[in-house]
């Protein structure tokens, strides 16, 4: 299966399942500094979300997208050079951006 790496003009691929998808994503992640701004982000993402259920504000939903969303794309933009995949694959993006997580946690991929 060939698939779409760093080429912006490559024909985007067709994925029937996130761990077909997985490869790809990890394909565009590879700079160092673009995967530390995930994981900041998505931690954030994870403290704002159980804040909001300690804290019972539904207003700090509000900067989930911002912190998620900000860090991934200035990773993305200033560091790796590429096209958040999120744009073409919102949510096999999403799924994979907390397997990216857990694999950094467990250190499968290096932090």
């Amino acid at each position: 299966m060939e698939q779409a790496g760093k080429d912006a003009n490559a024909v985007p691929q067709t994925y029937t399942s996130l761990k077909q998808f997985y490869p790809f994503y990890l394909s565009q992640h590879e700079s160092r500094t673009n995967r530390r701004l995930h994981f900041v982000g998505t931690t954030i993402v994870l403290a704002l979300i159980a804040a909001t259920v300690a804290s019972g504000s539904y207003l700090l939903l509000l900067a989930v997208p911002v912190a998620g969303y900000g860090f991934a794309w200035i990773g993305h933009f200033a560091f790796e050079k590429n096209k958040p995949a999120t744009f073409t694959y919102p949510f096999y993006s999403l799924a994979c951006d907390f397997v990216m997580y857990k694999d950094m946690w467990t250190g499968r991929i290096k932090f």
